[in-house]
């Protein structure tokens, strides 16, 4: 699976400003997101995050394998993966593949874990700045990636029935400890 990545161009991913939760930043060429220290006044619509600080990917992907790298720097808690397209939005969730996510997140700086239950703790021998994440549509993987130190370090495995899309949680605003924002490195267009 290592080997797939060498081959796949670097999907072009950008988030989804009417999925994001209003206290959240994007940058003009939505390829960064970080949180703010106050509320936007934007449109209230079911497609919008209401209460968690997440944004989707405005990609759709219904076939196909893509790849597509997250650099999360120093942050020290931070939520990325995929969902269905029709996950909820409203209200306070826990993302699962029981509820359409597959994701592994970032908390307190050091506990890195996927997001599955039981919650597995993920034991990595360096701190990622930077993610790569694979979907294989076909195959039903979503596999994660250090880019930094080139390894390996989680696979979700499912049938996928709906279209996923990228999924970003750049976390809570907690001083500026975790200012600092998701970014989406420059990829290739893709048609």
């Amino acid at each position: 699976m290592h080997h797939v990545i060498l081959f796949l161009s670097l999907a072009h991913v950008t988030v989804d400003p009417n999925t994001a939760n209003a206290y959240l930043l994007l940058s003009r060429d939505q390829r960064s997101v970080r949180v703010g220290n106050k509320r936007r006044d934007v449109p209230s619509n079911p497609k919008r995050f209401d209460t968690c600080t997440c944004i989707l990917g405005r990609q759709r992907f219904t076939a196909g394998k893509h790849y597509w790298e997250v650099e999360v720097g120093d942050k020290p808690c931070w939520t990325l993966g995929v969902c269905e397209e029709c996950v909820s939005r409203q209200g306070i969730f826990m993302p699962s593949p029981a509820t359409g996510f597959g994701t592994v997140w970032l908390h307190n700086g050091d506990e890195y874990a996927a997001l599955t239950s039981p919650l597995p703790e993920l034991m990595l021998r360096a701190k990622p700045r930077q993610f790569g994440i694979l979907l294989d549509f076909e195959a039903g993987e979503v596999s994660f990636y250090n880019v930094t130190g080139s390894c390996h370090i989680y696979t979700f495995s499912g049938i996928f029935l709906e279209p996923l899309r990228p999924y970003f949680y750049p976390g809570v605003r907690a001083g500026s400890l975790n200012d600092a924002p998701l970014t989406l490195p420059q990829g290739t267009q893709q048609p």
